[in-house]
């Protein structure tokens, strides 16, 4: 999922019933390298394969979003099971350190 920031996150998983393990790769990614636009969507699928949880035929959602009205989404379909260990991505390196605890932000009351 491509975000524009933690609170968009936080209403998709509320709004569509994800799972923190849904959740995880756009989390983890927007905490490693910061909102970066389209480019989110394709290092949270690296993040997916590095995790090793990409399995032939499985099919993976991925959705962005734009300034204003505009969404996109593309629905992939796996045609191999990945193997992290023959993949070098850009969490290659580092996926063991992964997921890290991010805490909640708490709400603002004036």
């Amino acid at each position: 999922m491509n975000k524009r920031g933690r609170g968009v996150l936080d209403e998709l998983e509320k709004s569509l019933s994800l799972t923190q393990r849904h959740m995880e790769p756009s989390r983890m990614t927007l905490y490693r390298f910061g909102n970066t636009s389209s480019s989110s969507l394709w290092n949270e699928l690296a993040y997916t394969e590095a995790k090793g949880r990409i399995k032939k035929h499985d099919r993976i959602w991925q959705i962005g979003f734009g300034s204003g009205f505009k969404c996109n989404s593309a629905v992939w379909r796996a045609l191999k099971t990945i193997n992290p260990a023959m993949e070098k991505n850009p969490w290659t390196d580092e996926i063991d350190k992964f997921p890290v605890e991010v805490p909640q932000v708490a709400t603002i009351v004036y």
